[in-house]
């Protein structure tokens, strides 16, 4: 079994703004979200840790961590996606510019590639390979502490629904979800 888990909240999330790949960390509420997400986690006999390299995730895995006695493998594969000219903006600024791009986000899809930024296909198709890469490790259950971005890419593809149901997957920062 592997479980996802999404990073705590930063101050980007709080302002609804893209953060993609960028190294922000967590805010105040982030951290207690981390707090919680190890102590939840605690209940699952979890044997093995991975996360992203961003450091919203690599914040939360270190929370974990400690609680778990485990040390973190960080797995590039999970870094959330390229939100390319889309980073460090708003995403009410994005749709008030452009609500024909916006509309077109939000519907997702292989063919949905964000401006100078990445694919969604070959975004899903990196996660997929990484979650292969912790089943045949076999230190399972395993716990990815990762970004919504991943997590909506893992249950689209799971649950053989296709893109089109990315932004259907509810994400809460610090949520704990079976994969």
């Amino acid at each position: 079994m592997i479980l996802m888990a999404r990073h705590g909240q930063t101050a980007y999330n709080a302002e609804g703004r893209f953060q993609g790949t960028l190294g922000i960390g967590l805010d105040e509420v982030g951290r207690a979200q981390a707090q919680a997400l190890s102590e939840v986690a605690l209940g699952h006999g979890i044997r093995s840790l991975w996360c992203s390299p961003l450091q919203r995730a690599r914040e939360t895995a270190a929370a974990v961590a400690g609680s778990l006695g485990l040390e973190v493998c960080v797995e590039p594969r999970f870094a959330e996606h390229d939100t390319g000219e889309w980073t460090d903006r708003l995403k009410a600024e994005i749709e008030a510019e452009n609500p024909e791009l916006w509309a077109a986000y939000l519907r997702g899809g292989e063919d949905w590639t964000f401006p100078g930024g990445e694919n969604l296909e070959a975004f899903m198709e990196r996660v997929i390979d990484g979650f292969v890469e912790v089943t045949h490790r076999g230190e399972l259950p395993a716990l990815v502490v990762c970004h919504r971005g991943v997590i909506r890419a893992a249950q689209s593809h799971s649950h053989i629904r296709g893109l089109g149901t990315f932004h259907e997957w509810p994400v809460d920062n610090g949520a704990l979800i079976p994969l």
